[in-house]
């Protein structure tokens, strides 16, 4: 009888420790899969890093549970563009994009965090404006290793950025590079697929990418093929030029032989709004012809970058100080007051496609005697201080010493909606990820940074009915997985890593304006990444399991 008492506490506990067999259950949740197709209620058990069962698991128990009746169950959402990465060191909780069910964030739009050489280490150092950091890195994967380090909410991945390799070899101004110095380009290319990038990033709009030749571009993207990578693009132009754009980034997919999508798909300037469905007729050809050509989106009308768009590239060659310089020469700033009213053809004139100082609205600035204009349209800060729209944005950027940060409303609300409808269209921000506190709120971002994947699921599904609920998820989860070649992620599937967002059909909403741009977006319940929980019950749990992301080339 002693002997039986004495095991008797053996029992309970090795029967308790078989009780609880996994460390997480979502029960009753409708399941979104990934895949596109109906959804269905089930069970999802998660061990570690990994699903380990969908089913029913009603005699099942685990040390966590979640009740998620009435809720949609889905795979982590993938930003195909981010800029995040700056805001990360800032705040490594993510919360922006945490907070619209995204736990990857893909970077490297033609600009990438590496590799870098000590003139560019040394003007990174110099240009940082509200967040401070030490550039401690050289090459991309080490900087995303640093980042891991630090601790951060959701995964990160990046494409190599094909305007880094060229400032990293030439540097800012208008030349071809030598054959030695092209073969130096691509062995850097080569060095940061074998770390883990995803592929090559161009940003052709912009200077000193403008300049590079399309043949440059095709040696590059050659070496990313021979390791599974892809090409990525801001095209060259997307207002009167957007047909000559596409078929270069269809010629490089060709000639590379490598997969090409096209950074955040638009037709800018009101004259051009009705070349999308000759865009989509261009792509949906190629397509089927054999080359795998995708794109991806924000889920707004306006875009935004830098003031200084609105000036041609030959004004930029030698990089910004060099234009600083040249938009105090009276002679330069005559020239640059009838460019800016010209419907160029040589290049994308980003001031005209918005229909002038009206469509131009103020975002950023990195000093505080100018912040008082954010908000507010560069008609409007023109009228106060008294000068021409054009004199005004010169003057900005002189004063501030900066690109300046703006939003330029130039495109068409019934385009959006055809290409949120296409099935090779994923999905971006094109921002970085923010939180309504500390620095983030000196200036204004898009409020895309808040609210272009909860509009997907609301505004144009939900809402407007523009496609179904497993349609948005699978173009917001497995398409860009699928396009990027990732393993174990962007399904829910057993054995795919816990990438996990539980939200609420009925109540995802986008708060975000362009009037008040920090505000979070609702309906997002719960977030696993990598198996745990940053987001519980709608509230950020402080947790950092964020790892980076490799892509098919990594050695």
């Amino acid at each position: 009888m002693r002997k039986s008492l004495l095991l008797l506490p053996l029992i309970l506990f090795f029967s308790c420790k078989q009780k609880n067999k996994y460390d997480t259950i979502i029960r009753n949740g409708m399941i979104y899969d990934g895949n596109g197709g109906e959804p269905f209620q089930a069970d999802i058990a998660v061990n570690a890093d990994t699903i380990a069962f969908i089913g029913d698991l009603t005699n099942e128990s685990a040390k966590d549970e979640i009740d998620a009746k009435g809720m949609a169950v889905a795979p982590g959402f993938i930003n195909m563009l981010s800029w995040s990465n700056e805001s990360l060191i800032q705040d490594g909780r993510s919360q922006g994009e945490i907070r619209q069910g995204v736990t990857l964030e893909v970077m490297g739009e033609g600009e990438s965090m590496g590799p870098l050489n000590a003139r560019m280490k040394d003007r990174m150092q110099k240009g940082q404006t509200d967040i401070k950091y030490n550039v401690e890195w050289n090459t991309l994967g080490e900087y995303l290793d640093w980042l891991v380090k630090r601790g951060i909410s959701c995964n990160v991945s990046s494409f190599v950025g094909a305007t880094t390799v060229r400032d990293y070899v030439i540097g800012e101004d208008d030349k071809d590079p030598t054959p030695e110095q092209l073969d130096s380009m691509k062995l850097l290319v080569r060095q940061a697929m074998e770390e883990g990038a995803m592929g090559v990033g161009s940003s052709l709009i912009y200077p000193p990418a403008f300049f590079a030749k399309t043949n440059e571009l095709i040696e590059l993207s050659k070496e990313a093929s021979k390791y599974g990578g892809m090409y990525i693009s801001h095209m060259r132009n997307e207002g009167n030029k957007l047909f000559e754009a596409l078929r270069e980034l269809i010629t490089i997919a060709k000639d590379a032989n490598i997969p090409a999508e096209i950074y955040h798909l638009k037709a800018a300037g009101k004259d051009n709004w009705w070349k999308i469905d000759s865009l989509i007729k261009i792509v949906d050809s190629a397509r089927n012809q054999g080359l795998k050509i995708t794109a991806d989106m924000y889920t707004y009308h306006a875009s935004a970058t830098g003031l200084t768009a609105s000036f041609p590239p030959s004004l930029q060659d030698g990089g910004f100080d060099s234009l600083w310089y040249r938009l105090q020469r009276p002679d330069v700033r005559a020239e640059m007051k009838k460019l800016m009213n010209t419907n160029a053809q040589d290049w994308e004139n980003t001031y005209y496609g918005a229909g002038g100082a009206k469509g131009v609205l103020l975002l950023s600035f990195k000093r505080d005697s100018l912040r008082k204009y954010i908000g507010k349209t560069l008609e409007e800060v023109a009228k106060i201080r008294g000068a021409s729209a054009e004199e005004t944005a010169m003057n900005l950027i002189i004063e501030d010493s900066t690109r300046v940060g703006v939003s330029y409303f130039s495109m068409d609300s019934n385009n959006i909606k055809k290409e949120v409808a296409l099935p090779w269209v994923s999905f971006c921000s094109d921002a970085e990820s923010e939180a309504p506190e500390g620095v983030f709120l000196k200036t204004n971002p898009h409020p895309r940074a808040y609210g272009s994947f909860i509009r997907v699921l609301g505004k144009f599904s939900r809402d407007e009915k523009i496609i179904s609920l497993q349609e948005a998820v699978r173009k917001l989860s497995k398409l860009p997985a699928t396009n990027l070649k990732l393993q174990k992620r962007g399904e829910l599937k057993v054995g795919n890593y816990a990438d996990i967002v539980v939200f609420d059909p009925a109540r995802v909403k986008d708060n975000a304006t362009f009037a008040k741009p920090h505000q979070y977006a609702e309906g997002i319940i719960h977030v696993f990444v990598n198996g745990v929980q940053v987001l519980k019950n709608g509230d950020h749990t402080g947790a950092k399991p964020g790892r980076f992301v490799r892509g098919p080339g990594y050695k």
